[in-house]
């Protein structure tokens, strides 16, 4: 059966669908639009799951054992963004060029968020990729930055294969 997968259904990414679920949970809790006053639109909803992906990559990328699931984890990340372009009605001929320019987002904003935990301060990073230029107020902008970077330092905690298992933080 595993071979008939191989070769005409998906690959076997593992544990990477579960932790891509974990997530997308993480993503889509209430505080981040309540508190962090991140709108609650497809925009702002995929801005957040691009966020607490982007530190579960950040993690990752730290061992070379979390390499291949990384790569596992994005491309459950390009079938989710490939499902939900499609289920808003964007028609196959231009689902890919959308999925690319979304593989693009994350890939600066790995790159933003990467540099802003370096420097420790997100919140550049935060008000151009979650709040797309428009400054939230700043006891919005200190809760959303506080938590990711309290997601961050919690992600840093867990043994990487832990990470791999797919346990995350709340």
């Amino acid at each position: 059966m595993r071979m008939l997968q191989r070769l005409f259904g998906r690959p076997d990414r593992g544990t990477a669908p579960q932790l891509y679920a974990g997530v997308v949970a993480r993503g889509r809790a209430p505080h981040w639009y309540t508190e962090g006053a991140v709108p609650d639109t497809v925009d702002g909803r995929f801005d957040m799951i691009a966020a607490v992906l982007c530190m579960v990559l950040l993690r990752l990328e730290e061992e070379p054992a979390g390499i291949p699931v990384s790569t596992a984890v994005a491309e459950c990340f390009i079938d989710d963004m490939d499902g939900q372009l499609r289920e808003i009605g964007i028609g196959d001929i231009i689902v890919g060029k959308h999925v690319g320019r979304m593989m693009g987002m994350l890939g600066g904003r790995l790159g933003a968020y990467r540099s802003g935990l370096a420097e420790r301060d997100l919140g550049p990073a935060l008000v151009r990729n979650v709040y797309r230029g428009a400054a939230p107020s700043p006891a919005a902008l200190t809760h959303v930055e506080a938590r990711l970077r309290a997601f961050r330092d919690a992600l840093a905690a867990l043994p990487t294969a832990r990470v791999i298992a797919g346990e995350l933080p709340e």
